[in-house]
């Protein structure tokens, strides 16, 4: 696979909704290491620590903003933009649609609200920013990443709005491959699996609940993303474990998919809070 520091070297700057935390700060970091030379900018309600911002201090740039919030993404894309434009006005732009929450209950715990902000920030909010920022990728040219699920290959019971969205930006990634063909712009799907994140707590589910073998670290799967995009890959699922279920939830009846992604979901869930 070809190496994801000389496809880095092309860029000058890097875009991460969801910077703060999880596999969107493993983004910054590993991106940091592989191109001293990148500017980061993170979109996301909370900045991405000290011992970062210490490490990169001017290359990384924390715009603060809720982008499950309507009129937010725009606001924010606009500043970054701006932003981009006097301090790297040259250069390719790896845009990275990271961020996003989910819940595990039945339909609609938490609650109707905690739903509608799953959709609003793992859908709405993918789109908008990346139409927001195709006019500059397409003029100074670059790539996307759009961080899906494993469970967007399954219509998953007590899961169901969170794999739902995630089965949208999936899908929505490979046909925003081929309406970019020949643009030059790189779309690349990442689909993790169970990854040690803070995610699993916001969402109501404990991590301990999850088999060991298919929890990989944010580093590793960052690592992965970039070298898939190096590759110009459509589709990156880390781990051969999770990419043996994604095949399979991808062959067989989605009856049975939903039937068996239930099943499991009601184990996951009968097991103790290990963390």
């Amino acid at each position: 696979m070809p190496d994801p520091g000389k496809h880095l070297a092309s860029y000058s700057a890097v875009v991460v909704t969801g910077g703060s935390s999880g596999i969107g700060k493993s983004f910054i970091e590993l991106g940091a290491k592989l191109n001293p030379e990148l500017v980061f900018c993170n979109l996301s309600r909370r900045s991405p620590g000290e011992k970062i911002a210490s490490l990169l201090g001017k290359r990384l740039n924390h715009f603060g903003c809720d982008l499950s919030r309507a009129g937010e993404v725009r606001r924010a894309a606009e500043a970054v933009q701006s932003w981009l434009e006097k301090a790297v006005p040259e250069g390719r732009i790896l845009l990275i649609n990271n961020s996003g929450i989910g819940a595990f209950g039945e339909f609609p715990q938490p609650n109707l609200e905690r739903q509608l902000e799953i959709v609003d920030l793992n859908v709405r909010a993918v789109v908008e920013m990346t139409g927001c920022f195709l006019p500059l990728l397409r003029r100074r040219g670059g790539g996307i990443i759009n961080v899906a699920s494993t469970l967007g290959f399954f219509p998953a019971a007590f899961s169901a709005t969170y794999s739902a969205s995630k089965a949208f930006v999936l899908h929505w990634s490979l046909a925003l491959r081929e309406d970019l063909r020949g643009s030059g712009i790189r779309v690349l799907a990442l689909c993790p699996g169970t990854t040690s994140t803070e995610f699993f707590a916001a969402a109501g589910q404990g991590q301990g609940a999850v088999v060991g073998v298919l929890t990989h670290q944010p580093d590793e799967v960052a690592r992965k993303a970039l070298s898939a995009l190096a590759a110009n890959r459509a589709l990156v699922v880390p781990g051969g474990v999770n990419g043996l279920y994604t095949t399979l939830g991808a062959r067989l009846p989605k009856r049975w998919v939903a039937g068996l992604a239930g099943d499991l979901m009601r184990r996951l869930r009968r097991t103790p809070n290990h963390e």
